[in-house]
Parts: C-alpha cells; sequence; structure tokens
C-alpha cells in the first residue's frame, strides 16, 4: 500500500477482464448461483494473470442484484471458494443495474488514494434462481409463535396459519415506489420523447450483428471464459434483421397508444457475470502487464421518476444518464466529439434512443451512431442485472487498446430505483 502525498491521485489502470458467456433464465444456467458463476468468472481472471499469490490483489469488489439470504457475504464467500488468496478482503456493494460499474468505481478510489495497488471488481446475477419470499403474513405469525412464552402461547399464535399464507411471494420486476415494469416505465418514457419503433429495431438488429462480428474476430478470446456448456453469449442472435424484429408484437405499453416495445429491442431476463482487475500503474508495471485503458472520470446521478416518469416522462425511470453524463463531461472539460467510442448499457433500445435525446436537448453534440456499441450491447449479450457494468468497462477497455494511437471511451448505465452510473475510459 502506498502512502501519498496530500492532494496526490493516481491513475487507475484497466487491466483486464473476465466474464462468463451470459445465458438466458431458466436455460443453461437454471442451477448456477451466483456464487458459481461469480467463482468462474474469478478464476478464469485469476489463471489469466497469475493471481494465486498471497496478497496478489489487495481487494474484492462485488454484488448481485437478485440475492438470497445465504448470499449476504457473496463477495467474500466467492473469494473463499476460487483460487484468489483466501486472505483477499473483500465486500458486497449493489445498485441495481449500475452495481457492476459502481463496484469498479468503488475499487478504483482506493487504487487511486493509494489505500490498495489493485482489486477485483463485478458483479453476478441469476434470473433463474431469484429468492422466494416468505408470505408476510405468514412471516409475522412464525415471529409470532417465536416471541410466545408458553405451549398454549405457541399453539394459539399458529392457529392464525392460514392456506393462502403458503403461497411464496414471487420476485417482480416492478419498482415499488409505482408498481410499474422497467418495461412499462420505459415504455412512458418512449411515448414522452417519441421514440418509433422503426428506430428501435434498428438499434437492436446492429447489436445482434456487431456482437457476433466481435466475436468472429477474437474480440472476447480473453474476456470470456467458457462455462456450463456456453462458449458465447446464449442471446445472441447473429442473423437478427429489422424485419424479423419488425414481426415481432408489442409487449410494454400495451395501454398506450401506438405501443413499440417488443421482447426484440427489449433485454431478456438473465443469468451471468462479470469482472474487472484494476491497478496502479506501478502494479502493473512490476508484473509486465500493459494496461488496456485507464479510468479517469465517474458520476453517479438519480432522477424523481415517481413523480416525473409516471406525469410525463421527462424524469424517467432509466434516464439519470442524461443528467450524470452531461455533468461528468463539464468536470472533465469534455464533449462528445472527444470520444471515439460510447458505450450506452441497452436495457431496451428506447431507453438508449431516448439517452441520446435527451443528451441533445442538454446541450451536448449528437453521438455518431458508427461510435455507439460497436461491439454489441445488452440487447444482444443479455443483461445480469450487476454484471453488466463490469462486461462493459472490460469490453470498452480492449477496444480502446485495439487502436493506433490515445483514445477514450464513455459509458452509460442506466439503474432501477431512477439511477445512473458513467464513466470515462483513456487509452494514452
Amino acid at each position: 500500500m502506498s502512502i501519498l502525498k496530500p492532494g496526490t491521485v493516481r491513475r487507475v489502470a484497466v487491466i483486464g477482464g473476465s466474464r462468463v458467456p451470459f445465458a438466458r433464465s431458466d436455460g443453461p444456467y437454471a442451477t448456477a448461483s451466483n456464487q458459481e458463476m461469480l467463482s468462474a468468472a474469478l478464476n478464469g481472471l485469476v489463471e489469466r494473470y497469475g493471481l494465486q499469490a498471497p496478497g496478489a490483489v489487495g481487494e474484492f469488489v462485488a454484488g448481485a442484484v437478485l440475492k438470497h439470504s445465504r448470499d449476504f457475504n457473496l463477495a467474500r464467500e466467492t473469494v473463499l471458494g476460487s483460487a484468489l488468496d483466501a486472505r483477499t478482503p473483500a465486500y458486497d456493494i449493489q445498485q441495481a443495474c449500475g452495481t457492476g460499474l459502481q463496484a469498479v468505481v468503488a475499487a478504483a478510489n482506493k487504487i487511486a488514494l493509494g489505500q490498495t495497488e489493485a482489486a477485483v471488481a463485478g458483479g453476478a446475477d441469476t434470473a433463474s434462481d431469484a429468492p422466494l419470499g416468505v408470505n408476510d403474513q405468514l412471516r409475522k405469525v412464525l415471529l409470532e409463535a417465536r416471541r410466545a412464552k408458553s405451549p398454549g402461547a405457541r399453539l394459539k399464535a399458529l392457529a392464525k396459519l392460514r392456506p393462502g399464507q403458503l403461497v411464496p411471494d414471487i420476485p417482480r420486476n416492478a419498482e415499488p415506489r409505482t408498481g410499474l415494469s422497467m418495461g412499462e416505465h420505459a415504455a412512458v418514457t418512449a411515448r414522452a420523447w417519441g421514440i418509433a419503433r422503426e428506430a428501435q429495431d434498428e438499434l437492436a438488429a446492429a447489436s445482434h450483428q456487431r456482437l457476433a462480428a466481435a466475436y468472429e474476430r477474437g474480440l472476447f478470446q480473453d474476456l470470456v471464459v467458457p462455462f456450463r456448456g456456453l462458449a458465447r453469449d446464449q442471446n445472441l442472435r447473429p442473423d437478427s434483421t429489422v424485419d424479423q424484429l419488425a414481426a415481432l408484437k408489442p409487449v410494454f405499453g400495451l395501454d398506450g397508444p401506438g405501443p413499440t416495445m417488443t421482447a426484440g429491442n427489449s433485454t431478456p431476463l438473465t443469468d451471468g457475470a462479470a469482472l474487472v482487475l484494476l491497478a496502479s500503474e506501478e502494479w502493473a508495471a512490476e508484473r509486465g502487464l500493459e494496461p488496456l485503458a485507464h479510468l479517469t472520470a465517474y458520476e453517479t446521478a438519480a432522477v424523481d421518476f415517481v413523480h416525473g416518469d409516471v406525469a410525463d416522462g421527462e424524469d424517467g425511470l432509466l434516464m439519470a444518464p442524461a443528467h450524470a453524463v452531461p455533468r461528468m463531461l463539464e468536470r472533465a472539460g469534455l464533449g462528445m466529439a472527444d470520444f471515439d467510442l460510447i458505450e450506452v448499457h441497452e436495457a431496451f433500445a428506447s431507453q438508449v434512443l431516448a439517452t441520446l435525446a435527451a443528451w441533445e436537448k442538454r446541450g451536448l453534440a449528437p453521438v455518431d451512431r458508427a461510435r455507439l456499441n460497436v461491439a454489441g450491447s445488452s440487447l444482444a449479450t443479455g443483461h445480469p442485472f450487476a454484471a453488466t457494468g463490469a462486461r462493459i468497462v472490460a469490453t470498452l477497455a480492449k477496444l480502446l487498446a485495439e487502436r493506433d494511437g490515445p483514445a477514450r471511451g464513455l459509458i452509460s448505465v442506466c439503474a432501477a430505483g431512477g439511477q445512473g452510473v458513467t464513466a470515462v475510459l483513456e487509452r494514452t
């Protein structure tokens, strides 16, 4: 650990990444836990970069959105079940779909301040192995029985049990404050911004085609580790076309005029895990590792979607990056023209297009579509909530490293709860 002079901040290097191929829920990973997937990704990183030695990295930071009670210490248990040194400290972090990127930011801050030399960060999520909650009325009866002071009082409490209380609470993809699913919120935003169906389908088709091309040219050869029979993302449809997507029926926004959002231009429920190896430049140099890129800026924002989205869509559930990115770029003295590559998490095609429109409305230059999600994104890979941010960081860093000369990339990730996490990567 370094002791820095007051006011000194070190550059944080992205060394590499590791993830398992993403799978559709209730598919190949149906019985895989968050810990199992996260361990597979971590072991791939340990093997690739020789991290087996004691103290190889100073910290492991990861999280999951859909967690069982057994996952209360997910990051630490993952370390203990992996090839990484068991003495590596670990902790969990969670910020909905921004979890993976926020974990990267948390680890990067410690490296920048000299509190550690290297860290691994990311996340995992399984929609297949989602936790089932005990019916709340059943829970209250059981707690009352536990607190009872006599057998009679215990029996009296248990006599309150009813058959309907035995039905578990199934997790719902809905916002507690509004009762609307993420897709329904996105449909409100799509209508508010006038996002056309054809534009959404074009973005979705491009995502699949670009991801397929990236696999074919070997971009993910050192980023993806095979797992449970998969070597590529299961959701990938290389032959996707706008015409094929145009034939699908809308599934969100059916209660309003002209619904445009389909299963094809929305991300499916997905299982997977992804991690990133971060380090100081000194740590990398000692091991003969060339950084892929450096993490140079990041910003988090939140919007009042409870009132804004339900009312008119201006502050949509997934629109916080529309506020975070302008703030971040102003602080960094950058504009859209300064970025060679732009990665916008594709929760829904409509959300990406609404975000681009909002950036322009807030004074940023239009995004060159040739620079947007050049290796595909979540519409093609799928979206295991806590894993997406780390996937994007590793992919963008690798894309920047492939370019001749200096290059800069922007990351934008929207998240449930009306939040967004954004970052800048640079290759010098």
